[in-house]
């Protein structure tokens, strides 16, 4: 069991949670360390001779590491832990958790907030008001772009974890018909799902909920848009690697796709620019700034379960490990 008074806790990056959010400190005797945010070259020295690290998004790498020898514990406070390096906490024997389902709700619900702006062509219409288009038509309404219903469309999804699940419940309530995508190159898949193919050829709407790995990287790129028989609508709020962003750009511009809504990029937050930026003004693309997590509820619940992470580590039964 890990020596509860001796705890060292270093929070690394208090400003990537809204204002709002109410953050209890774990109910052990602790020292504890807060920083709004950390980079690179001032990891090390904020996490020396802590006992917990608590992460958002700052990377801990194989080199910060390799000079943490206090470090026992890296509480991830996401459900993507795509920011440490595995493979040197196991080596190290450092304990990684993550939190798990606090968006279940708030990510389908702004998944659905994408899809049916874009498929009813909600921004164009609100612009053409504002523009003067409907003072000036001569009848009550006018059809300048075209509207789809959810109802009878088919909703293909990418990953069928909690949030991936959970879109497909709400896909069915709007009357959809929901295909689940087993994994690239798998042509018999098995337990309710369809081969990838498939997926893109009859899918109206597709709708990304996989982590970023090695395999998923690039996972849709020209091939996979070139494949899309039906033009659909691409969600991802999963991670920006996982579409090719040039690919994704010609697509819009070849009208393979009807659609784009992306609440992640590659880069966040997008310093060097991204292909994406640049067709942001289209109607038929919404960007958001990577808040589909983000409601108030959820943001509260990632932190009373990372609190409930550390807590658990420090009195010898850790929760939601990662590795």
């Amino acid at each position: 069991m890990t020596d509860r008074k001796s705890a060292k806790i270093v929070f690394l990056d208090s400003d990537t949670f809204a204002p709002s959010t109410v953050f209890a400190k774990p109910a052990v005797s602790h020292e504890w360390a807060e920083y709004a945010a950390t980079d690179e070259p001032e990891l090390v020295e904020r996490l020396a001779g802590a006992t917990v690290a608590i992460t958002n998004k700052v990377p801990i790498r194989r080199d910060a590491i390799l000079n943490l020898p206090d470090l026992q514990m890296i509480a991830v406070a996401a459900t993507g832990y795509n920011v440490i390096d595995l493979k040197a906490c196991r080596e190290a024997n450092i304990t990684v958790s993550n939190v798990q389902g606090y968006a279940k709700d708030t990510l389908p619900e702004h998944v659905f907030a994408l899809i049916l702006a874009l498929r009813r062509n909600l921004i164009p219409y609100r612009q053409d008001v504002i523009d003067g288009r409907w003072r000036d038509a001569g009848q009550f309404c006018f059809f300048d772009h075209p509207i789809h219903d959810l109802a009878g469309s088919t909703l293909g999804i990418v990953g069928s974890g909690t949030l991936g699940r959970s879109v497909g419940r709400l896909g069915e309530a709007f009357g959809m018909d929901v295909i689940y995508a087993g994994r690239k190159g798998d042509d018999t898949p098995g337990d309710g799902r369809v081969p990838f193919n498939e997926m893109l050829r009859r899918a109206d709407v597709i709708s990304l909920h996989c982590p970023l790995t090695d395999e998923t990287n690039g996972l849709i790129r020209d091939a996979e848009f070139a494949a899309m028989d039906r033009k659909p609508v691409l969600i991802n709020t999963a991670r920006g690697g996982v579409v090719d962003e040039e690919a994704a750009v010609r697509a819009i511009k070849e009208e393979r796709i009807a659609g784009l809504g992306f609440d992640v990029l590659s880069e966040e937050p997008p310093k060097n620019g991204n292909p994406l930026l640049d067709i942001a003004d289209r109607p038929n693309v919404i960007i958001t700034p990577h808040v589909a997590w983000a409601s108030e509820n959820a943001q509260n619940e990632v932190w009373r379960q990372t609190v409930e992470n550390v807590e658990a580590f420090l009195d010898g039964s850790p929760l939601r490990i990662v590795t």
